[in-house]
């Protein structure tokens, strides 16, 4: 499975992993699914809740661009780990929590991989496979939170355990940049080999048939652009799998995640999107000025992603207030 090539570990080795965590291959796949199917209905249920006016793009444009003198706003980079804190904690429970997360900071400041306890303590299950990486982007796509908890650190600084409604997070600086004053964007060429399982192929062959083909690929076996009109099952199948220049967020993210962290030639691992299993090879990336109905676009998409940082820890609260349990006695 993918998720044993991106560990890059055998899929034997996860095998034996779960068995010592006590869980079957079975119950490790539903956890995945539900795990999905959480970041899918997040996404639906709060992206209908947020709004970006022509008014604010504007208000934006104004602010970052000419009040800052053609300043572009700083790049961050973040690193987070999350001690979840649930709904009616008592006052004690909550101390708890917090005493965690204090001695999860100062073990990351003392020089532990930040990677790894991620991967032990957080609760942000949808970051858990990138080791807790937010990603590049402007600073102002991130929370205010976050920001002014960071702003003072150097890059590879850790907070102190910042407190959200969602509980309390560890934070560390992976990367800041401050980008040119022209707004531009970087745009992505890539490849692909989609296989779409079905009757005639599980999901499992098409993970080995495409691992299978990687490894040829990498040997100088077989070309990725012959291999793609042979085998590929998408609409770019006739061009190589050639997807040609995109723009961010024009892929889904599970696809647009593997695909953001390759350098250019390098063959991903397979991995699985809500279209298939894909193969991707980045081809080269490139940054381009935006005219003036793309600055507009990207703002709009920049405040939106603002915006749904901060409106979900609010809808989780909300779901969680409806929850209860209706205890009836059986009809007599």
């Amino acid at each position: 499975m993918n998720v044993a090539a991106n560990g890059q570990i055998t899929r034997d080795e996860l095998r034996k992993r779960l068995v010592k965590e006590g869980l079957t291959v079975k119950a490790f796949r539903d956890q995945l699914r539900d795990q999905l199917m959480i970041t899918r209905v997040r996404e639906r249920e709060v992206e209908a809740r947020v709004r970006v006016s022509d008014l604010e793009v504007e208000r934006y444009l104004q602010e970052q661009i000419q009040a800052q003198g053609g300043q572009a706003p700083t790049e961050l980079n973040l690193g987070m780990i999350l001690i979840a804190v649930p709904e009616n904690s008592t006052e004690a429970q909550i101390q708890q929590l917090a005493g965690q997360a204090r001695q999860i900071a100062q073990r990351a400041r003392s020089g532990e991989n930040f990677a790894a306890l991620t991967k032990t303590y957080s609760q942000a299950p949808d970051l858990a496979a990138n080791s807790g990486v937010l990603g590049l982007r402007s600073a102002s796509r991130y929370p205010e939170l976050f920001v002014n908890a960071t702003q003072a650190l150097p890059v590879g600084g850790v907070t102190e355990p910042v407190r959200s409604g969602a509980g309390f997070h560890i934070l560390k600086v992976l990367e800041r940049r401050q980008p040119s004053a022209n707004l531009t964007i970087t745009q992505t060429r890539a490849r692909h080999i989609l296989l779409r399982p079905g009757a005639q192929l599980s999901q499992d062959q098409a993970l080995a048939q495409l691992a299978s083909v990687r490894q040829d690929i990498l040997a100088g076996k077989a070309d990725f652009a012959a291999v793609a009109k042979r085998l590929s099952q998408d609409g770019s199948a006739q061009q190589g799998g050639d997807l040609g220049w995109a723009n961010p967020g024009m892929f889904v993210p599970e696809f647009e995640d593997v695909m953001n962290r390759l350098a250019p030639g390098e063959v991903s691992a397979p991995l699985v999107s809500r279209f298939g299993v894909h193969l991707i090879q980045l081809l080269e990336r490139r940054r381009v000025a935006l005219t003036q109905k793309q600055q507009r676009e990207a703002v709009r998409a920049l405040l939106r992603d603002k915006k749904f940082e901060e409106a979900y820890p609010r809808w989780a609260q909300e779901l969680r207030g409806r929850a209860y349990l209706d205890m009836r006695e059986p009809p007599q």
